[in-house]
């Protein structure tokens, strides 16, 4: 049961960063930050194509290690943490260079996977 349970929350946390980053924005679905605009990237000079592309791009990267995490954890394999890991980095590298207010509950999430996964917790998966 724990097992299916972490295998879930992984999944589901990696596409919900397809969702956000990913996702149209519209009048009917205004979004609460914009992926074109970093406060580390504003300086650079790069167009906003090129910082909203290399923020979909890191947000794709990291709900792929989230998906792989998950499926290896659902599949008993031993890779899942090490998986996990570089998910969580991942985003909390993206929610970093890309940081809003509105993203810290998955800055949260992802500081709790990598505690949960250096604490191996819960040891039934290890």
């Amino acid at each position: 049961m724990i097992t299916a349970l972490v295998a879930v929350f992984l999944i589901a946390h990696g596409l919900v960063h397809l969702a956000v980053w990913a996702g149209p924005a519209g009048p009917e679905r205004p979004m609460s930050f914009s992926p074109t605009h970093s406060w580390i990237l504003a300086e650079s000079g790069l167009p906003r194509s090129a910082v909203n592309i290399s923020a979909v791009s890191l947000a794709a990267v990291t709900a792929l290690f989230y998906v792989i995490a998950g499926a290896a954890a659902a599949a008993h394999s031993g890779g899942w943490p090490d998986a996990a890991i570089a998910a969580a980095v991942s985003g909390l590298v993206l929610k970093a260079v890309w940081f809003n207010p509105w993203l810290l509950v998955g800055v949260l999430l992802d500081a709790g996977v990598l505690a949960a996964v250096c604490g191996q917790w819960p040891a039934s998966l290890y």
